[in-house]
């Protein structure tokens, strides 16, 4: 024990250290040690001092909103008549206008009618091309066009199965005992000596090839049936089920003429086009085979056919109508005619007939133009229907034709530097031919390699129709 209390009691000894103040800490140290002890000597009268509840505020004394005095009372006072007017003025401006929405949507349907048809005839070829139905057109005059095919009666070009009426367009040295250079030159073509003309005219009925003059035996047979004398309709419903072809200058045409040229030749008779199209890739030729047109032909002379008034298109994207079968279809009746793809409601065109005293004279306002300074007369003045030359019977034609000098397939553009037909900046081309030279067809044929590969194969490069369908007006008794 003696030692242990020495030691305490020496000066700057551990023990002496431990338990008194430490001779090393520096006086900062010694100082925050006092701070720490204040706080918490603070801390603990802060928290006593909040333990004490004060008293409560003192409550304000509540003050009335209730009005003192003499104030307004504008509900007591005269009413401001212009206030009314503005109400009654919008009530009578919304009823109007009800009305008037009331009215158009009542004037449509009733200028619409009745859409009661009977189905008077209905062909799916599965017994064949019935020629109680159907006559052959033969010939190689274009038609009035200008096409380059000869249309014919061959079993190639026009035939049935199970799938439906295909027309295939296929090359003349193909089919016949011709070479190409007697399509040529030196060969002599005469449809009214072997008896198949079906129509008259030596252009139509017979050509010799000639190096010289450019004439070349049509490069292309093809096939164009109709319904003359055998189904017709004046007014009513048509519908044809096809699917369309491919390849480069194929013109696929479902359309209607007059059974008589009761008002003149064309187009003063009429015509209606149900449907157009090009057999040509969309993507590479504006208009080709990704849209289908619709169109009225009318007029007093060829030179004023008023088409443009009355023509329409429909479109497809991402595909086009030789991929797959579609409707194409036509209502008639004296008060419109529309023509729709598929639905009614997808129409290509709509004209109505409907005013009186608007007949399609007056709307092509012919009587204000001049065809060799004289004013075209009237053809449809014998008719008492507004609706003339679209009120007498019509029957159905099909056919593909083949290139064509009536502008139906758009300009080309000719490069000058290397002479060669070349994609026109709107779109259009490279067309192989010029629609005003002689030899057009010779033009067409010998760009052979260029447009050959892009016909389908088999009948992909014709077209099928399914099946054809016509409709009266009214209902089956």
């Amino acid at each position: 024990m003696a030692p242990a209390s020495r030691a305490s009691s020496r000066p700057g000894s551990m023990v002496a250290d431990f338990y008194g103040q430490d001779p090393f800490r520096t006086p900062v140290g010694r100082g925050a040690q006092s701070v720490r002890a204040s706080t918490v000597v603070s801390g603990r009268t802060s928290f006593i001092a909040s333990c004490v509840q004060k008293p409560p505020p003192k409550q304000q004394r509540f003050k009335s909103s209730r009005l003192i005095g003499e104030y307004e009372k504008p509900w007591t006072e005269k009413r401001d008549h212009r206030i009314a007017y503005d109400r009654w003025i919008f009530y009578f401006m919304t009823l109007l206008g009800l009305g008037i929405s009331a009215y158009i949507c009542w004037d449509g349907w009733n200028s619409y009618g009745s859409r009661d048809f009977c189905l008077i005839w209905e062909d799916d070829f599965s017994n064949g091309i019935d020629d109680s139905s159907w006559n052959y057109e033969i010939q190689r005059g274009g038609f009035g066009s200008g096409a380059f095919d000869w249309t014919t009666d061959d079993k190639r070009n026009a035939y049935a199965d199970s799938e439906g009426l295909h027309i295939v367009p296929t090359l003349t040295i193909d089919d016949i005992d011709i070479t190409e250079a007697q399509l040529l030159d030196g060969y002599k073509l005469n449809l009214t000596t072997d008896g198949t003309c079906t129509t008259t005219g030596i252009e139509a009925c017979g050509i010799t090839s000639n190096k010289t003059t450019g004439d070349i035996i049509n490069p292309i047979r093809s096939a164009r049936l109709n319904t003359k004398g055998k189904r017709t309709i004046t007014y009513g419903k048509v519908e044809i089920v096809a699917k369309l072809p491919k390849g480069d200058w194929l013109w696929p045409a479902l359309w209607m003429m007059p059974e008589e040229e009761y008002y003149g030749g064309w187009p003063a008779s009429g015509e209606i086009d149900i449907m157009e199209s090009r057999g040509n890739e969309g993507t590479s030729y504006k208009g080709g085979r990704n849209e289908v047109g619709g169109t009225l032909h009318w007029g007093p002379v060829w030179e004023l056919d008023m088409f443009k008034q009355t023509s329409g298109k429909r479109d497809l994207r991402r595909t086009d109508y030789s991929e797959d079968f579609h409707i194409f279809g036509v209502e008639w009746t004296e008060k419109y005619i529309f023509i729709y793809v598929d639905s009614v409601l997808a129409q290509t065109i709509y004209t109505p007939f409907r005013k009186r005293g608007d007949s399609l004279y007056q709307r092509g306002g012919f009587g204000n133009m001049e065809i060799n300074e004289t004013v075209p007369e009237n053809p449809w003045a014998k008719s008492p229907n507004i609706n003339a030359p679209f009120d007498r019977p019509f029957y159905l034609i099909v056919n593909v034709a083949v290139g064509t000098t009536n502008g139906y397939f758009p300009r080309m553009r000719i490069s000058q530097a290397n002479r060669t037909p070349q994609l026109a900046s709107d779109g259009y081309g490279p067309k192989p031919w010029r629609d005003g030279a002689e030899d057009a067809q010779r033009q067409f044929w010998a760009a052979r390699p260029v447009w050959e590969p892009s016909w389908g194969a088999g009948d992909s490069r014709g077209m099928t129709v399914k099946n054809v369908r016509m409709w009266n007006p009214g209902k089956c008794a």
